[in-house]
């Protein structure tokens, strides 16, 4: 992935140029980031669910290094956030808005 996970300052000029309005593509940034988030949170959940074991005795708590690992590369992962907004400024988000919403 190409994004920086660092937080850096946005130019709100250009977030707001594709839709005209600074609030709608806030609005589509945050649609796109909760989608990410969910199919990351899918991935994460389908990998570690290999190791659930079916025996609940907190004396048995084993430290998977394999697990941990997958946790750690989650983590360092980029924020959906920013993925969203250097998907949208790149032109690679696609929306459109609802009838009734058009005709207001």
């Amino acid at each position: 992935m190409a994004t920086n996970p660092s937080i850096i300052t946005r130019n709100s000029d250009k977030i707001a140029i594709q839709t005209g309005n600074l609030y709608e593509s806030v609005s589509i940034i945050s649609k796109r980031a909760r989608q990410i988030a969910a199919k990351n949170k899918e991935e994460l959940s389908n990998k570690l669910s290999e190791f659930v074991s079916a025996v609940d005795n907190l004396e048995e708590v084993f430290e998977n290094r394999e697990q941990i690992e997958i946790s750690k590369f989650y983590e360092r992962m980029p924020k959906p956030t920013s993925i969203a907004i250097d998907e949208f400024l790149e032109g690679k988000v696609y929306w459109r808005y609802n009838e009734e919403d058009a005709q207001q």
